[in-house]
């Protein structure tokens, strides 16, 4: 596994002399094209619920979307992501965070979301389509071993089914951004019942 996560750009780049500007080109555009290559695959896959664009000629930032899975108390909402992938993707694990808020145990409340495979157990071997359904497989099964936001996970361990945010007589509101917004509970954006 080791292997799949070395770099043979850097590691030529390493060799070559520290002025020589062609390596940082070469590498560049074999990123480019890799990401250019996720695009097709992604828009090709079909999968329901996920999806990323270049966020405008930059094909280093994306925009992406997952929808909540459905069974879960995501179900039916919409969470925008941004992606920033390295120079050294795919050897290097992209910045991944939520734009939406999303009130879950493994995403903090700027939006960093704790999942190993974007960390420590990233491999070169992951692309765009498969980090977006672990984001959205984690948004109904979430490592509460390892929590990011503990009132969320600590929630999440004394809830009584999905029946939660209407027993807390609330009425839920969409779309998730809105700024009267009293009450952010399980990425539902809620109101009190007047």
């Amino acid at each position: 596994m080791a292997s799949q996560n070395m770099d043979p750009a850097a590691a030529a780049s390493n060799a070559a002399l520290k002025g020589n500007e062609s390596g940082n080109s070469a590498t560049k555009g074999s990123v480019t094209k890799r990401l250019q290559q996720e695009l097709m695959t992604l828009m090709m896959s079909g999968d329901k619920g996920i999806s990323a664009f270049p966020e405008s000629e930059n094909l280093f930032k994306w925009v992406g979307t997952i929808d909540g899975a459905q069974g879960t108390v995501y179900e039916g909402l919409r969470y925008r992501l941004s992606l920033e992938f390295p120079p050294g993707y795919p050897y290097h694990a992209p910045r991944v965070k939520f734009v939406t808020p999303c009130f879950h145990p493994n995403v903090d409340d700027q939006g960093l979301i704790c999942l190993d495979i974007l960390k420590e157990k990233w491999s070169a071997l992951y692309d765009v389509r498969s980090i977006l359904l672990s984001i959205q497989s984690l948004l109904g099964e979430p490592n509460n071993e390892s929590p990011l936001n503990t009132t969320a996970a600590e929630l999440w361990d004394n809830q009584e089914g999905e029946s939660l945010p209407q027993s807390a007589g609330v009425d839920l509101v969409y779309p998730l951004l809105t700024l009267s917004c009293p009450k952010v509970y399980w990425g539902l954006v809620l109101q009190t019942q007047l």
